[in-house]
C-alpha cells in the first residue's frame, strides 16, 4: 500500500491541531491543571507564612503537605483524553520524569531525617521549584509556547537562591511567600497561556 505523502503546509496544520488537542487534554473543569496547582500552591504560601510568622512555629510547614490533596483532586477531577497524540505522551513521559525526580527527593529527605533526628524538609521546597520550572519549560517547548517556556526560569531563580541562603543560615520564613511568587511563573502564568484558544507559533 503506496503511503500518502503530505506537504509542508499539510504537515504544519497536523502539528497544530496536535497542539491544539494536547492543549484540550491538559483541561480540568474550566481551567487546566496548571491553574489549579498555582493558584492552590498561591493561596497555601500565604496561609503557611501567615501560620509560621504569627505562632514562630515552623511546625506549620507541615502543611504543604496538602499539595498532595491538591494532587488528589485533581487527579480525580481530570477527564480522560479522547484521542492521545505522541506530543501528550512526550509531555506525560516528561512530568512522570518530575514526578520521579520528587519522589526520589522526597524519599532521600525523609531518610535523611530518620537518620539524623530533624524534621526539617526544607529543601523540598528549592528542590519542587526547580523541578515544577524544567517540567513546565519543556511543556512550553513541546507545545511551542515562548511564555510557557521560558517564565519557569524566573522560578528556577528563586530555587537557585534559597539553596544559596542556606550557605548563610537556616530557612527564612519568607522561603513560604516566594514559593507562592514563584508558582505565578511556573504554573499560574503558563496555566493562562494554555487556556488561549488561538495557537501561536511564536
Amino acid at each position: 500500500m503506496e503511503e500518502k505523502k503530505i506537504n509542508e503546509q499539510e504537515s504544519l496544520e497536523l502539528i497544530a491541531r496536535m497542539i491544539e488537542s494536547t492543549k484540550e487534554n491538559l483541561e480540568v473543569g474550566r481551567g487546566n491543571r496548571f491553574l489549579y496547582f498555582g493558584y492552590f500552591a498561591f493561596v497555601l504560601s500565604i496561609v503557611v507564612f501567615a501560620c509560621v510568622k504569627l505562632t514562630h512555629n515552623n511546625q506549620f510547614s507541615g502543611l504543604w503537605w496538602l499539595m498532595f490533596l491538591c494532587w488528589g483532586i485533581v487527579s480525580w477531577k481530570s477527564k480522560k483524553p479522547k484521542v492521545v497524540t505522541y506530543i501528550d505522551r512526550a509531555i506525560n513521559s516528561g512530568w512522570i520524569v518530575v514526578g520521579v525526580m520528587f519522589c526520589l527527593s522526597t524519599v532521600y529527605l525523609l531518610v535523611s531525617a530518620f537518620i539524623t533526628h530533624s524534621t526539617d524538609m526544607s529543601l523540598m521546597m528549592p528542590f519542587s521549584l526547580l523541578f515544577v520550572s524544567v517540567g513546565t519549560s519543556m511543556t512550553g517547548v513541546i507545545v511551542r509556547n515562548h511564555g510557557i517556556t521560558y517564565l519557569p526560569l524566573v522560578s528556577a531563580i528563586v530555587s537557585f537562591y534559597m539553596l544559596n541562603s542556606l550557605l548563610f543560615g537556616p530557612p527564612s520564613v519568607w522561603w513560604h511567600l516566594l514559593f507562592g511568587v514563584a508558582s505565578v511563573f511556573n504554573m499560574i502564568i503558563p496555566g493562562h497561556l494554555l487556556n488561549v484558544k488561538e495557537i501561536k507559533n511564536v
